[in-house]
Parts: C-alpha cells; sequence; structure tokens
C-alpha cells in the first residue's frame, strides 16, 4: 500500500435530533468519522474522512434520500482535501502531558522526569491516529490497567495500531510481544519509530494489511489478549476472524478490548461476538464512547 498524499475530508451540518441517522449514512463511506456540537445553533458537525476520493455524487443523493425521509432540508455537503499532516503532526508542541491510571503519555518534544510505579509512553504522533486524547484510547488504557490486576498475557494483537499507542502499553504493562496491524502504511511506519523510540524495538513487530489478511498477522495467531480500536461496523465484520484468532486455551482466560464504537452502537457489537462464543467481561463509557472487554 503506497502512503496516502492527502485525505478527504467530507463535512456538514444536521440538526440536533437527526445526528445519529446521518452518522450511520455516511459512517460506511469513511476510515474515520467525528461530531462536534454547536450548542448556539442546535446542530451537530458531522466530518468524515477517507484516504480516497470519495463518491461524491452517491454521497449526496444518499444523504438527499435520508433529508426528505426526516423532513428536513438537504444539508450543504462540502467534500475537501486535507493533507495528512494536518491531522496531529503540526499540532504536536501543543500536546501536553496525559495520565491515564498508570499510564503517563507524553510528546517526544518533552522530556519529563521519571515518574515511580507509572509506565511512561514517548509518543510522537506524526500522522497516524491516536495521542491518547480521545475516549476511545483512553477507555483502553484503562480497560488494560484494570486487566493487568488479574491476568497475564502471552501473546498480544494490536488490530488498527494507529500511532502504536496500545502497543507500547500493552509491550510494558506485560513485557511480552505485541503484533501491531494497520491498513494504513504510515501508521505502521510510526509505530515502528514510536516503539523503538520506547526501546521496545525487541518486543514490536508492526506490519500493513487488510484486517486479519496479513502474513505477520496470521503467522503468529493464537492470540490472548486482542486490541481493536477502530469504528463499529469494522469491529462486527470481524468478529468471526477475531474469534478464530484467539486463542482456544483451557487453561488461561483470553480477552478482546473493543473501541471506536459510540454507546448507541454497543448492543451491536456485542451480540455480533456473542455469536462467535464470546462474553460481556466490563464496559467503560466515556463521553458516549463504549469500550467493551469481551471475553472466552
Amino acid at each position: 500500500m503506497n502512503m496516502p498524499t492527502f485525505l478527504w475530508r467530507i463535512d456538514f451540518r444536521v440538526p440536533k435530533a437527526h445526528r445519529e441517522v446521518f452518522e450511520d449514512t455516511l459512517e460506511p463511506y469513511c476510515l474515520a468519522l467525528t461530531s462536534f456540537e454547536d450548542e448556539k445553533a442546535n446542530e451537530w458537525m458531522i466530518e468524515g474522512f477517507t484516504a480516497t476520493e470519495p463518491d461524491s455524487s452517491g454521497i449526496t443523493n444518499k444523504l438527499e434520500r435520508i433529508s426528505a425521509e426526516c423532513g428536513i432540508s438537504t444539508p450543504k455537503i462540502i467534500f475537501d482535501l486535507v493533507p495528512p499532516k494536518n491531522w496531529l503532526a503540526e499540532n504536536l508542541m501543543d500536546f501536553p502531558p496525559i495520565q491515564i491510571g498508570r499510564y503517563y503519555i507524553h510528546g517526544s518534544h518533552l522530556d519529563p522526569k521519571a515518574r515511580g510505579g507509572m509506565i511512561q509512553l514517548e509518543l510522537d504522533s506524526g500522522s497516524a491516529f491516536g495521542s491518547g486524547e480521545h475516549a476511545t484510547t483512553e477507555g483502553c488504557l484503562r480497560a488494560m490497567e484494570h486487566l493487568a490486576r488479574q491476568f497475564r498475557f502471552k501473546n498480544i494483537l494490536d488490530m488498527g495500531c494507529g500511532s502504536g499507542i496500545l502497543a507500547m502499553a500493552a509491550a510494558k504493562t506485560w513485557r511480552r510481544p505485541v503484533i501491531a496491524s494497520d491498513i494504513d502504511d504510515e501508521a505502521t511506519r510510526v509505530t515502528i519509530d514510536n516503539a523503538n523510540k520506547n526501546g521496545l524495538k525487541g518486543l514490536i513487530r508492526a506490519t500493513c494489511g487488510m484486517g486479519y489478511s496479513s502474513e505477520l498477522v496470521r503467522n503468529n495467531a493464537p492470540y490472548d489478549l486482542i486490541l481493536c480500536n477502530i469504528l463499529a461496523n469494522p469491529l462486527v465484520q470481524m468478529a468471526g476472524d477475531i474469534s478464530r484468532h484467539l486463542s482456544n486455551d483451557p487453561t488461561r482466560r483470553q480477552f478482546v478490548i473493543l473501541s471506536g464504537l459510540l454507546e448507541r452502537d454497543g448492543n451491536r457489537v456485542i451480540a455480533a461476538h456473542r455469536a462467535r462464543g464470546l462474553h460481556l467481561y466490563n464496559k467503560i463509557i466515556i463521553n458516549g464512547w463504549m469500550i467493551l472487554v469481551m471475553t472466552r
């Protein structure tokens, strides 16, 4: 996969009462989806991002139909190009240190003093996703900290690694090998760089591939802990792959941490994994985002 030279952004506003249906409509077209509330206007600004040029006419037609069904005017839709560096690299100097439980995350531009008992993660996000500031990442770290109080893991997978923050946290928490994978080769590059800066070269291996199809992911299965911070629809679609790549060792508990889903999507993500023999162990809700811990 060639590194993308740009990202496409799809941007529009809708009345507050119709936010969810428009998010659901746009989500299948996007790599990432964000929403921001404008309380004064009683509207939500919805932004979707994709690495390939979107089907503007198809998306517009779909949103027109949804608008008609909702009895509102079709929103003004903006399709524009955004250089990947605009995601995080240009704002790196504004990235403050973050403490989430035992994890202390700081940018590579800082040289903080050692903190006793803390797991320090030096992060240079580059143009990949994941600085620890978002609720989905925070929830994963809190879930990992909770599991670490009772369980040890031998073989760990971070699916959709982004900046590598979860892979690094897992490697430092359990001092065990971690396979990291992402569909974006820029994320793979950033993960490798971050792992090296954190002294984890021997524990983290990263690959670029589509889901569980990559050779590195397949050859290192089964895993007893899988971290998957992506979006609700891919989580549902990959439930079978997760089950097949998760260990069946009857002497040990196996866990999956699922994140990147809104609270309203929780039931269908849980149902997809229950159908594959997993059951809910824990869930965390932060600012409308849900993090699920499933176990076999």
